[in-house]
């Protein structure tokens, strides 16, 4: 228009220097972002967040379509930038596709950036913590538990227990109660046994992670508590943090 003028004023650029993770989250996870939030709000990290396409039910087909739009999902987070941390969100989604495969497509889109998931995480804490000896509870269906408990076993672990909701839908999988987490958790067979490794990012267990440790006086390791541990030690952020089990509390 002949009438506009515009002024231009100096702008003061700063950058945090924070350090950057982003996260793949599946279009159909209801939690996983808000227990990101609600454990790193006060630490000198940035959190970048991208859906990936994902259909329920939980089946391999379902996974491997997922797998497909792993690389142009990362690329559109911060395109572009560098990021320290790639942290993708579905610990059944791992082991259907491989780690292999998906720190492939990853690297793709952000090759300086350090991958990592929540079964690669789990692993990681509970070797860190030398616990062997395992309970399992998730959320999944028969045909995916079959998956994960033959992944773990190759891992090195002895499976002393695995319960299942025997869920199919993300939407299921984020409405399984506190209530129902608690007794579930509390009547697992603890006899010989390390560690309790409750598994998917959907369900929301972190906030009883510390009650549930302290009543049992056993330790817990959840897919969201470890992929945000994980992802802050990669971040070179080591500090205690309290609330959300012991797991944190680990340098």
């Amino acid at each position: 228009m002949d009438n506009f003028n515009q002024n231009n004023v100096k702008a003061n650029l700063h950058d945090t220097n924070f350090s950057r993770i982003g996260i793949i989250t599946l279009s159909t996870d209801f939690t996983i972002e808000q227990d990101f939030r609600k454990i790193c709000h006060n630490l000198p990290v940035d959190l970048f967040f991208n859906r990936i396409p994902f259909l329920n039910p939980l089946t391999h087909e379902n996974y491997m379509r997922m797998a497909d739009h792993l690389t142009e999902t990362t690329n559109q987070i911060l395109p572009n930038e560098k990021i320290q941390v790639v942290a993708y969100g579905c610990t059944s989604g791992t082991i259907e596709i491989g780690e292999k495969r998906i720190r492939s497509e990853i690297f793709k889109a952000k090759p300086d950036a350090l991958i990592t998931t929540p079964i690669t995480a789990a692993v990681k804490a509970l070797k860190l913590l030398n616990h062997k000896k395992i309970a399992v509870l998730t959320p999944y269906p028969k045909d995916v538990n079959v998956k994960v408990y033959k992944y773990l076993i190759d891992s090195g672990f002895e499976i002393k227990s695995f319960s299942s909701f025997n869920l199919n839908y993300d939407s299921e999988i984020a409405k399984v109660t506190h209530d129902s987490l608690m007794q579930t958790i509390s009547s697992i067979n603890l006899t010989d046994v390390d560690s309790i490794f409750v598994s998917c990012t959907a369900l929301k267990v972190i906030d009883i992670i510390e009650t549930l440790e302290s009543k049992l006086s056993t330790d817990i390791i959840s897919s969201n508590q470890a992929i945000i541990w994980d992802s802050l030690r990669l971040s070179n952020i080591n500090q205690k943090i309290d609330g959300f089990g012991n797991l944190f509390k680990l340098h």
